[in-house]
């Protein structure tokens, strides 16, 4: 659901769609995967439900994941994963062209919480927030992103 009265903060302008499942954000520079991992690019749009992975996991299933003929992909940290959220949205609070099909749920950054070692940093792409409040064994969902070359 996206207000029209608010002020777009990802619009599709700032954003290089790409024939194989990516975008480049231009903002950023960063490029990321269209769909969540576990679901599917068919072309057109993110099909299937996304994985849900404990922080360590989603850790693990970045390193070396090979995607669009790329195995650069890593999990983003929490203000890289920050810059994708749609402030005129929510559920998803994402900008559902570039990112079509997001579920309304929380993703895991990679940044760990400071202050407190057990939890980790993520985005809670119901309302575009970022918490700090689930434990690194909690589940949540996963979007990749690679760094400009």
């Amino acid at each position: 659901i996206c207000r029209g009265d608010v002020i777009a903060t990802t619009p599709d302008s700032d954003f290089i769609v790409h024939d194989n499942g990516t975008v480049t954000h231009l903002t950023t520079g960063l490029t990321w995967m269209r769909c969540s991992l576990g679901q599917n690019w068919n072309g057109n749009a993110c099909s299937g439900t996304g994985t849900i992975y404990t922080w360590q996991d989603a850790l693990q299933a970045a390193d070396g994941y090979q995607y669009a003929g790329y195995s650069d992909w890593r999990l983003p940290n929490k203000n890289e994963l920050e810059s994708i959220v749609e402030a005129s949205c929510i559920n998803p609070a994402i900008n559902s062209t570039i990112f079509p099909n997001t579920q309304p749920f929380t993703f895991w950054s990679s940044s760990p919480v400071a202050f407190y070692a057990d939890n980790a940093w993520d985005v809670d792409f119901r309302r575009g927030s970022v918490v700090s409040i689930f434990s690194k064994s909690h589940q949540n969902m996963v979007r990749l992103a690679r760094s400009a070359q």
